[in-house]
């Protein structure tokens, strides 16, 4: 483990939970399902990652049918929800897609992330995770879940390696608005 800068360099993939990460941890019940608040740039940068092709791996112990639809809309890789081994789904994601953990950031805020954060190289928290995944965390955003801390390190992330911003349009246009 050397410098987190120059560690980022070496990103293959981007590991998330998603409840206190992508969004500030709110759950609002909703029939069977529930309504989370989501951060625009947050799901922008991660759809970008992954149109540049970068692995983006979900792991959340939440649930819910509207969950599964906005990983799947941002073109994550693997979606693992209502998952209660964390670790598990890790290592089945590192070894499906061949990636070394040293080169993969994880994303957690709370306790049920901490021993995915140490099986990793650069293990990463929001403003406001918990004490023991802000100890755990090489660097710890300035933003807190839910409020830009997923597009922090993505940016940082892809701007070290040269990929961020490489063009003006947006990741979801058309391939003739992309033309002109």
């Amino acid at each position: 483990m050397g410098n987190f800068k120059e560690d980022i360099v070496r990103t293959e993939a981007f590991v998330f939970d998603v409840d206190g990460v992508f969004t500030d941890g709110g759950i609002t019940p909703f029939g069977d399902d529930f309504i989370r608040r989501y951060y625009a740039k947050d799901g922008y940068a991660v759809s970008y990652a992954a149109r540049m092709g970068y692995k983006i791996c979900i792991i959340s112990g939440g649930r819910g049918k509207w969950l599964q639809e906005r990983f799947e809309r941002l073109h994550a890789t693997k979606i693992y929800i209502d998952c209660a081994d964390k670790i598990a789904a890790l290592r089945e994601f590192l070894y499906e897609y061949g990636l070394d953990a040293r080169n993969v950031v994880f994303m957690g805020d709370d306790i049920p992330d901490l021993e995915c954060m140490q099986a990793v190289g650069i293990p990463v928290a929001p403003a406001d995770a918990a004490s023991e995944i802000l100890d755990a965390a090489r660097y710890v955003s300035e933003y807190p879940g839910g409020r830009g801390c997923v597009r922090d390190i993505v940016e940082q992330v892809l701007r070290a390696r040269g990929h961020w911003a490489l063009h003006a349009k947006g990741v979801n246009c058309t391939t003739d608005a992309q033309s002109n």
